[in-house]
């Protein structure tokens, strides 16, 4: 194994430690969403409003969807970079006898399960917060005359809204990085045969050890 494969073993090891610290920042994320829902407690004792509260809720969510589309954009990145790597000592036969997924990459940056599982939560989450506060501080007030009309009580509103149009601008933003990062570096085309100069048998064996190494010791 040359110092161009020691680099390219490196890296791929690199890269998956990147994708699985994105993936823990989003969970993280999660949680300090979740943990943000405590402040419906300061409202039972008068501290804050419903308004407020429910404001901060919404921006906790926003943020989080910020996260989730990041950790996703950099998820798939890495994985472009593994894929091409892959495609330095794997051929087009491997495609059935390893796995498919080096043959082309994730099209639009399009989101892994688990990230799409995290975002369907926060907007349910995002929705009941808006639904609770609009039937209970805005509904009873429709009938009110626009003198009574509180400002405050269209923040969770206007939060919601920023978020949204923020939110998709960002989207739109990563996923053309994304497909702008395939364009520059789509990687070669997955061979035929393996050449004769590059030990596919040996790097595989090192690859196997790196990623499984560890595992193999606990088990030992």
């Amino acid at each position: 194994m040359d110092r161009r494969d020691e680099f390219l073993l490196e890296m791929y090891r690199q890269m998956f430690n990147d994708i699985n610290r994105h993936i823990t920042v989003a969970w993280q994320s999660a949680g300090v969403v979740l943990s943000a829902f405590a402040v419906f407690a300061l409202v039972e004792n008068n501290i804050i409003s419903a308004d407020i509260a429910t404001t901060i809720v919404v921006l906790c969510c926003g943020w989080l969807s910020l996260h989730l589309v990041d950790s996703g954009y950099w998820y798939n990145r890495n994985l472009v970079i593994i894929a091409n790597i892959e495609r330095q000592f794997l051929v087009r036969s491997d495609l059935r006898d390893i796995h498919s997924y080096f043959g082309k990459h994730r099209p639009n940056n399009k989101m892994i399960g688990h990230i799409r599982i995290q975002s369907f939560l926060l907007f349910t989450l995002s929705g009941v917060v808006l639904l609770y506060h609009l039937f209970t501080r805005v509904v009873p007030g429709l009938g009110s005359p626009w003198s009574s009309f509180d400002p405050v009580r269209a923040l969770p509103y206007t939060a919601a809204a920023a978020a949204i149009i923020y939110g998709v601008r960002f989207r739109a933003s990563r996923i053309e990085s994304y497909n702008e990062f395939v364009r520059e570096s789509p990687g070669i085309e997955v061979r035929q045969e393996q050449p004769t100069l590059r030990p596919r048998g040996n790097f595989l064996l090192r690859l196997v050890r790196s990623l499984l190494g560890p595992w193999i010791e606990d088990r030992g």
